[in-house]
């Protein structure tokens, strides 16, 4: 980098975003992807270069950032002709609930505010853990939480980690570790045998459409469709690994499980 602490920083994903607003850092950044919408004066702050897997490059370099923040191989084409323009670029990786409190640390040290993102993963890590402990009447209800609907994808190591947390079960927990979406594809005959009590929809950006889900072949009998217990949840804060699935995204698979409001 030709400074540090990095003066413009551009992030190619929100999570990025919204942990340099909750440093005070949010000075540092020039531009953000477009589907950066926490906290919600970002849109009006600061300048959209780039989708999820597309970037307008020329906007980007003509920004003279210090250091791009992007996020796993699903940027990797950005990142290589952002590396070929000679630009410093951090790539994060994070899948689950440890790896975003890392991000947070490793986004501090970057930006000269170790000691803010520390006390900031303190606070983070005593909600976890107070949630976790609290008590829940047995039996726990068992949790399908569904990223995408055609084809049927679970949901991520973060996610299903976070359903645990709130008192629930994943009823899919060996595929939390599978990074890929496509590793994570259902039928509709096993989540029909593994008979959710709760279903939890987050069809990355798309509404969910409950009729969609109860016309499936043989799920009427499900639990969680007989008893009306499908509910979505806004994918900005619960597709994303940052600070907003810890917070209001468990929040809400708080909400749907056991009817907490924060």
């Amino acid at each position: 980098m030709r400074h540090f602490p990095p003066r413009r920083i551009v992030c190619l994903t929100e999570e990025t975003v919204e942990t340099l607003y909750l440093l005070g850092e949010q000075d540092r950044i020039v531009g953000v992807s477009g589907y950066a919408v926490r906290p919600p004066q970002v849109r009006r702050e600061k300048p959209r270069v780039s989708a999820f897997v597309s970037a307008d490059i020329p906007k980007i370099l003509a920004l003279e950032p210090d250091l791009v923040l992007a996020f796993s191989d699903l940027q990797a084409g950005i990142v290589a002709d952002l590396v070929r323009a000679g630009v410093d670029v951090h790539v994060f990786n994070q899948r689950d609930v440890a790896g975003i409190l890392t991000m947070i640390r490793t986004l501090g040290a970057l930006v000269g505010a170790a000691e803010g993102a520390e006390h900031l993963v303190q606070d983070l890590e005593r909600r976890l853990a107070a949630i976790a402990a609290t008590p829940r009447p047995a039996p726990r209800p068992r949790v399908y939480f569904e990223e995408w609907d055609d084809p049927l994808i679970s949901g991520i190591g973060w996610v299903s980690e976070l359903i645990e947390i709130a008192g629930g079960i994943d009823v899919f927990p060996e595929l939390r570790s599978r990074q890929a979406a496509k590793d994570r594809i259902v039928s509709t005959e096993t989540v029909r045998d593994a008979a959710p009590d709760v279903i939890l929809a987050s069809w990355c950006g798309k509404k969910v459409v409950p009729a969609r889900i109860r016309q499936r072949e043989g799920w009427s009998e499900i639990p969680a469709v007989r008893n009306d217990r499908m509910v979505e949840i806004k994918s900005p804060i619960i597709l994303q690994p940052g600070p907003a699935a810890l917070t209001d995204g468990l929040d809400a698979i708080l909400s749907a499980l056991w009817g907490e409001r924060p």
